[in-house]
C-alpha cells in the first residue's frame, strides 16, 4: 500500500493519518478473535491495569500468535511505515491496547519517541507508530487524543510517573500541554472498527480512560529503521524488541487466507 502525496504531506505537517475502512469486517473479526483469546492468558507479556484483573496492554503479541505475526508484517500498515521513513523497517514494540469498558485506564499526556529515546537510547526520531482499531471508537470510550503539529517541537522534558497508572511513562506537564494546545488544539481521531492510524513518533498524545459500556481496542506496531536500532538493552525484550531484522511484508491477504487454513 502506497500513500497519496497528500496523505505524506499530512503527516510531515500535522504529524499524523487517519485512514476509514483500513481492514475489512471479516478481517477485523480475525484479530478479535485472536485478541479474545489472548486476554485470557497467563503470560509476563500481558499487562493488566491496576485491580490486577482487567486487561491493559498485550505486549509482543506477534511472537507468539501466528495472526499478529502477519499483523506486523501486513503491508497496509508496515508498507505505509517504510514509505514514511523512507527505508527498511524492524519492529520496535508491539501492542495490543486494550481500555476495557467501564475499567480502562488513562493514558498520560506523553510522546513514544520520548521512552525509546530515554529509555532505550533509539538515536534519532526515525520511528512511527501504525495502528488498527478493533472496535469502533467514539467521541466517549476513551478515544486517542493528538495535538496536530506537537511532533515537530521534538524530544520535549518530561518527568516518569510510575504511580498514575500500572504502567510507568514519561510524561508531559501541564503547562507544556497546554501551551502546545493553544499551539494545534487537539483532535481525538474516531471511527469504525478497522480504521487506520499512523503518527509520528513524536507526535504528542494520550487517551482519558474508559467510562462507558463499549470497550475500545487498538493495535500498535511502532516500526524503526533498521539503521537505528537501539543501544541501550535497559526493558525487557517484549517491550523493547533487539530483533533488527528488516521485516518482509505479508500479502495482502494473508490473514483471510490464515482464517481458511
Amino acid at each position: 500500500m502506497q500513500l497519496s502525496q497528500a496523505q505524506v504531506e499530512q503527516f510531515e505537517r500535522d504529524g499524523y493519518i487517519f485512514i476509514e475502512n483500513l481492514f475489512s469486517a471479516d478481517e477485523i473479526g480475525v484479530m478479535r478473535r485472536e485478541a479474545e483469546r489472548l486476554y485470557a492468558q497467563d503470560r509476563q507479556e500481558i499487562q493488566r491495569e491496576k485491580d490486577g484483573k482487567t486487561v491493559r496492554t498485550v505486549f509482543a503479541a506477534h511472537h507468539f500468535s501466528a495472526v499478529y505475526e502477519l499483523v506486523a508484517r501486513h503491508p497496509r500498515l508496515a508498507g505505509p511505515a517504510m514509505q514514511l521513513l523512507g527505508g527498511p523497517i524492524y519492529i520496535h514494540q508491539f501492542k495490543i491496547n486494550a481500555k476495557a469498558a467501564f475499567d480502562g485506564d488513562v493514558w498520560q499526556w506523553h510522546q513514544d519517541y520520548g521512552t525509546w529515546s530515554r529509555d532505550d537510547e533509539m538515536p534519532e526520531a526515525r520511528a512511527m507508530n501504525v495502528a488498527v482499531f478493533l472496535d469502533g471508537v467514539n467521541a466517549f470510550n476513551g478515544p486517542l487524543y493528538l495535538i496536530p503539529g506537537s511532533h515537530r517541537r521534538g524530544v520535549i522534558e518530561a518527568g516518569h510517573d510510575v504511580a498514575t497508572t500500572s504502567y510507568p511513562l514519561w510524561t508531559l506537564d501541564k503547562r507544556t500541554i497546554a501551551e502546545l494546545v493553544e499551539q494545534g488544539g487537539i483532535v481525538g481521531p474516531t471511527g469504525p472498527a478497522g480504521a487506520g492510524l499512523m503518527f509520528h513518533g513524536c507526535l504528542v498524545h494520550g487517551s482519558p480512560p474508559n467510562m462507558t459500556p463499549w470497550g475500545r481496542t487498538i493495535v500498535y506496531v511502532s516500526c524503526n529503521r533498521v539503521d537505528n536500532a537501539i543501544r541501550r538493552f535497559k526493558r525487557p525484550e517484549y517491550i523493547a524488541h533487539r530483533d533488527f531484522t528488516a521485516i518482509e511484508l505479508a500479502d495482502d491477504d494473508c490473514l483471510m487466507r490464515l482464517a481458511a487454513a
